[in-house]
């Protein structure tokens, strides 16, 4: 616990790489750019957008990490993950992992959730359905959007990818 604390006292706004959504600056062409700074500034305008797409989600991802809060969306994603499961056997499975993982109280990734919210999510995972997780999924993603999502689109992280996808975009159009 203590360096763990010790870690979050040092945190700053610096993040380690994001080369997986964007090109390094020295490559000009045109395939190689995956994101175009459209797409970047869209991530701006929803939250819903931003984890629709696939680099907006990893750079997201990436930044929560450097805040050692990638618990929330990693629950989240599971989340998204449990309501395609089909198969019942596959369900509780799943359900009774994601209760471990993030739900239950001093789960190793434990999610930031009120009593009431664990509690009925407890009593619906004893029955699991895919809408199970609904509620407390519900609440980590507000708690993103309020909280997470306007610390991304202030960060240096967020902006120097806007900067590196519009330099990318204004070589390709020269």
């Amino acid at each position: 616990m203590k360096t763990r604390l010790g870690c979050l006292s040092h945190k700053s706004d610096s993040y380690n790489d994001f080369s997986e959504f964007l090109p390094p600056a020295h490559e000009t062409t045109a395939r190689c750019l995956k994101v175009s700074s459209n797409e970047v500034v869209r991530w701006s305008e929803s939250f819903d957008h931003l984890l629709s797409h696939k680099y907006g989600l990893a750079a997201f991802r990436t930044f929560l990490k450097s805040e050692f809060s990638d618990e929330n969306i990693e629950f989240w994603m599971a989340c998204e993950d449990y309501k395609k499961i089909k198969n019942s056997t596959k369900l509780v499975s799943k359900a009774s992992k994601i209760f471990t993982e993030f739900i239950d109280v001093q789960a190793p990734r434990e999610i930031n959730l009120d009593y009431r919210t664990r509690e009925k999510t407890k009593e619906s995972l004893a029955d699991p359905s895919p809408n199970s997780l609904n509620d407390a999924q519900g609440k980590i993603y507000s708690l993103m959007e309020k909280d997470s999502y306007p610390r991304f689109l202030r960060s240096k992280m967020y902006q120097d990818i806007l900067k590196r996808a519009q330099a990318q975009g204004q070589r390709r159009s020269v």
